[in-house]
């Protein structure tokens, strides 16, 4: 992973919910907590603008990061976000410490790759569904990928996509597959399109068009 993100934030005095609101609404700053790594949790603030920039880059979810406290350097993951409901603000963000010989676990984006161009779509007229995004995966900090992708080239109407389905790195697993077969879940699908399927049988058999209006009329009833 050849991006570096380092973030600055200053330790947090004041806690509770009132004062994270006068954080947030007076300051400017958005109220963290970093913890784990065999150290106590830490309650931190963070500039938003600074923080919102930085998360404007997908990298920035899968990477290992610098939290610069003061002089203090620590390594660490974003774990959780907490955001406004209506106006998707950050309201509080979770932050991890990792160690380089310690696996840990993060959720990773898919990209999905060739969607207008696979046979479901371009041949068949179906529809990509997504069934998830991202995925959990369990590996050291220096092994965590960007991203992982899915090429639906050659995914056809109706076939589903599952999570065994995924080429990972070496050195990474998927935390769902690791508990067993059972949770090989669907991550994507091409479905037929609303009525497809009638379209594509009275197409086939246009010889019969006097059958067809009488089934038409059938149906009007």
């Amino acid at each position: 992973m050849s991006d570096q993100f380092e973030i600055s934030a200053e330790v947090r005095e004041d806690k509770g919910k009132g004062a994270s609101r006068r954080l947030r609404r007076l300051a400017d700053l958005v109220p963290a907590i970093i913890y784990g790594g065999n150290k106590d949790p830490q309650p931190l603030t963070l500039i938003r603008k600074d923080l919102e920039k930085a998360l404007e880059n997908e990298a920035f979810y899968s990477h290992v990061l610098t939290i610069n406290v003061g002089k203090d350097k620590q390594k660490a993951i974003i774990k959780d976000l907490q955001r406004h409901p209506a106006r998707d603000s950050v309201l509080h963000a979770d932050f991890l410490r990792v160690d380089d010989k310690t696996a840990v676990k993060v959720n990773v984006p898919i990209h999905f790759l060739n969607e207008e161009s696979c046979v479901g779509v371009k041949m068949q007229g179906g529809i990509v569904q997504h069934q998830a995004t991202d995925i959990e995966v369990q590996c050291l900090p220096g092994d965590i990928p960007e991203y992982l992708e899915v090429d639906m080239l050659e995914v056809e109407t109706g076939q589903i996509v599952h999570l065994s389905d995924i080429t990972l790195p070496e050195g990474v697993t998927s935390t769902a597959l690791a508990l067993g077969e059972d949770h090989d879940l669907a991550i994507a699908s091409v479905i037929a399109p609303k009525g497809g399927s009638e379209d594509e049988g009275l197409e086939a058999a246009p010889e019969d068009a006097g059958d067809e209006d009488e089934e038409e009329g059938d149906s009007e009833d």
